[in-house]
């Protein structure tokens, strides 16, 4: 039997975390009993035997790496000491692992990139550009060399992390996806977005600051015209990669 995937998932509310996992599933070609989802935004992550997984998808949150320590909530603080023992364990074992907007700032940060709201992102799509990398990156064969995808973020690395290698940038935010070593990946973008999920989100979330509230029914009418099948092919050829690795 195949090895399951594991999601995990740092959303507070249960409309949000529910979408995004079937997002997950429906663009990464998963089925049901080939996924093992935790919500963690409680309790962390817990420690974890990672040869029983496939790889490790994680989601976004509200949660803002770059807010100050003594502003965090207890939920938050846990979520970030959970995810550095973990990350740990992944970038040293090179364990297949995608981190999709807050798990990107997640690892930036582990690896030691400065977090900063410098190249924060408005809801919405924008135009994704590969790097020379990037057209060589087997998780990207066939993406053109620039595509849509759909973005939304308060924060983002302020450079490419030590250690890594920049796969796609955009003119508004430089570091839209990177590698460390061959098998773990990071994306500022949502590569499980598409029109549907971002309308619960933006609905969600409309009073988070992300935009004024009152701009939620022309950023809906927006993201339902954006085409984002490249972006959600890459989280199913990273699927496709490692199912059965």
């Amino acid at each position: 039997m195949a090895k399951p995937f594991l999601i995990l998932q740092l959303r507070p509310e249960d409309e949000t975390a529910d979408d995004e996992l079937e997002a997950i599933r429906r663009h990464g070609g998963l089925c049901a009993d080939s996924v093992l989802r935790l919500r963690v935004e409680n309790d962390g992550v817990p420690d974890l035997d990672l040869d029983a997984y496939a790889g490790i998808i994680v989601g976004g949150s509200p949660f803002d790496v770059s807010t100050p320590q003594d502003e965090k909530s207890p939920a938050q603080l846990r979520v970030e000491a959970s995810f550095q023992r973990l990350l740990g364990d992944v970038v040293e074992r090179d364990f297949p692992f995608l981190g999709c907007c807050s798990g990107n700032g997640l690892l930036g940060r582990y690896l030691g990139a400065s977090i900063s709201t410098r190249y924060g992102e408005p809801v919405g799509g924008v135009d994704v550009r590969l790097t020379d990398a990037g057209r060589k990156d087997p998780l990207l064969e066939g993406v053109p060399e620039v595509f849509r995808a759909l973005v939304g973020h308060k924060e983002a690395c302020d450079a490419v992390p030590p250690c890594s290698v920049l796969l796609a940038t955009s003119d508004t935010c430089p570091v839209q996806m990177f590698r460390v070593g061959r098998n773990v990946y990071a994306t500022q973008f949502h590569p499980e977005g598409d029109a549907a999920g971002f309308s619960v989100r933006i609905n969600v979330y409309k009073r988070h600051g992300y935009f004024p509230p009152e701009a939620a029914p022309q950023l809906i009418s927006a993201v339902e015209c954006e085409d984002v099948a490249w972006s959600n092919r890459i989280l199913a050829r990273f699927v496709a990669t490692y199912r059965d690795r």
